[in-house]
This record gives C-alpha cells, structure tokens and sequence, in this order.
C-alpha cells in the first residue's frame, strides 16, 4: 500500500509538473501576406518566440478588418497569454482589447500604432519620423545627382494608408526636409495636392498609387517632367514605377524621376539596381521581433520591458511606452552591406 501511495504520489506530482511547465501562448496578429515584410515579421516572431519557449498562434487577417477582429477575439477565448497586434485600421480594436484586458491578457502594438485603447502595455516599431526624414533626404539627394542643373524641380508627393497613424508620421517626417524647400522654390508641386487628406493611399495600395500616378501625368506633366516622387513604400513605389515607364520615362531622353520607398522588399530591391526605384528604407524585422519578445518575456515575468520612448505616441487616451529602432536608407551604394552582409537576404534572392 505504502509502494501504491507513493507511485500515485508521483505520478500526480509528475502531471502537475508537467502542467505548470506548460508555455505560455502568444498571440500574434498580422495585418496582410500580401506585403513581404509581414510575411517575414510573422516568421521572425514565431522563430524567436519559439526559441524562448513560447508557443505561438500566429494569424494573417489579409486586410480584412472584421477578419482581424475575429481572429483577435477568438485567441482571447483560446486563452492566449499575450497578444501582439499590427492593426489593420488601429481606430477599430478598442472593444476586443477590453475583451483582452478583462482576460487578463497583456496587449503589445506592433509597428503600428492601436489607438483609442487604454489597454495597449506597449508599443514596439521604428523611429517612423526619422523613415520618413530619411526618404526625403534621400530623394533631395538623388535630385542633386540627376537633375542638378534643372531646378526648381518637379515632385510629386504619396503618403501612406490614413488609416495607418505611422503614415502621418511618415509624411510629417519627408515635409520637415522638403517643405522648406517648397518655400525657398527649389521644389514645386505641379499638382498642388499636398497633406495626408489628399495624398494618402488606403491599404497602402499600390493599384491605388499607380492610378493616381496616371492621373497626375495627365493633368500636370503634358508638356513637363517630373523629377522626383516621395513614395513611403515598396508596394506603392512599384505601381508608381509603372505609371511613369507607361509614359516613357527612363527610356529616350527621359531620365527615370527619383522615387522612394520603404521596406526593402525584394522587387524593390531588384528595382534599385536596375536603375528605376532609387531607394527605400530598410526595417529589419529581426530586431524588432527580438525587441518584442524581450518585451513578452519581461512581462511574463513580471518585470518591466526595456523602453526608450515615452512621449512621442500619445493615442489618444495614453502615452504608450515605445521602444523605437533605427531604420536604415539604402541604395545602390549600399545595398550588399546592408542586406546581403547581415543575412537578412541571399545574394541569389536579388541578383
């Protein structure tokens, strides 16, 4: 009997071992697959998170905002521990986050901002002004090299999805270097549609942007050329790109206009060599997936996530603490060491 007690002990003590060694569950929700760059958060995030011991449920609502708020509320019922969010539209998760809050579960915005929610811990993303400065240098850059001598010059301005708060901080970020410019003359806006209200691209569209291109060329450029156009984005820059080789830019005596974007996503990149996409703005989702995990982690744990912002995303009822990484500009100039010597992608991947 002594033996039957002890085994009976054991094999209790053993299953309520195993049972509080269970992982604690992440729930992680993504906006689209039809970007590259949240493909690749995604898989960053699940990778990482798996490493520290975390399980992971990870869902892609493809642009689809009620799809986002039944897959957000269905990991609420699942009992996921902690859910890490990059919103659709960041206006529309307010009731499902109180959902969350009331489970007990701790709720990280991921690279886009979820606002009017109280119930957001913390924020992980870029320095989204300093993209956004970083785009305009680069543009202002690529005007000199290959319109030097033909001030003022033509640009054309595109900003994000206005459902995005990042793309206001994108835009403010490229107008802190080009407004000036517009002022002293050196840079006109043929088409005079400038502001987030009249240059914004829903769902960060690059159909979207490829019209609009067209229509600008129609109204604006008959007898002109247009020197430059501030993209915030790959997708959008590569709809942008077709306008304009439609017209016959970067054939003839018609040089391609400088244009921008943002992620670094493979086209793009193959775009930059190619001599048609001048740069874009490189985010490297390893880092910021491991800036997420160690905010998860330290949660968890019961301690506090490592910050280095607590003023800049107020979203209206809170400032949430951020922690901000650096983006970085590439190029021609710049690419191999950026991208190719970091691992982030293969030599055969672009080349």
């Amino acid at each position: 009997m002594k033996f039957r007690s002890a085994a009976v002990t054991l094999a209790i003590s053993t299953s309520f071992m195993a049972f509080g060694a269970m992982a604690d569950t992440v729930g992680i929700s993504m906006p689209t697959k039809s970007s590259a760059r949240w493909i690749s958060d995604g898989n960053s995030m699940v990778e990482q998170f798996q490493a520290a011991g975390y399980d992971t449920d990870l869902q892609y609502a493809e642009d689809d905002i009620p799809n986002q708020l039944a897959q957000i509320e269905n990991m609420i019922t699942k009992g996921v521990d902690v859910l890490v969010i990059a919103a659709i539209d960041g206006t529309t998760l307010s009731n499902a986050l109180e959902n969350a809050a009331a489970a007990d579960i701790k709720i990280i915005a991921y690279d886009r901002l979820i606002r009017d929610s109280g119930d957001v811990s913390y924020y992980a993303t870029f320095d989204n002004f300093q993209v956004g400065v970083q785009q305009a240098t680069s543009l202002v850059d690529g005007l000199n090299e290959r319109f030097a001598d033909q001030k003022p010059w033509n640009v054309e301005l595109f900003g994000g999805s206005p459902d995005d708060n990042n793309a206001y901080f994108f835009y403010d970020g490229a107008m802190s270097v080009l407004q000036p410019l517009i002022d002293a003359g050196d840079i006109v806006i043929a088409s005079g549609q400038q502001g987030m209200d009249r240059v914004g691209t829903l769902r960060w569209d690059g159909a979207v942007a490829q019209a609009r291109m067209d229509n600008l060329l129609s109204a604006n450029y008959t007898d002109k050329q247009v020197h430059g156009v501030l993209s915030p984005y790959d997708g959008l820059s590569i709809g942008i790109l077709s306008s304009l080789k439609g017209v016959g830019y970067g054939s003839g005596d018609m040089p391609m206009p400088i244009v921008t974007g943002q992620d670094a996503e493979v086209p793009s990149v193959k775009s930059i060599l190619a001599g048609e996409q001048y740069s874009t703005v490189f985010k490297d989702t390893r880092e910021l997936a491991r800036v997420t995990v160690g905010m998860v982690d330290a949660m968890l744990k019961g301690g506090e996530p490592e910050i280095n912002d607590t003023e800049t995303y107020h979203n209206g009822v809170k400032v949430v603490p951020s922690y901000l990484l650096e983006p970085v500009s590439v190029d021609a100039s710049n690419w191999e060491s950026v991208l190719i010597e970091s691992g982030y992608y293969t030599r055969d991947q672009i080349e």
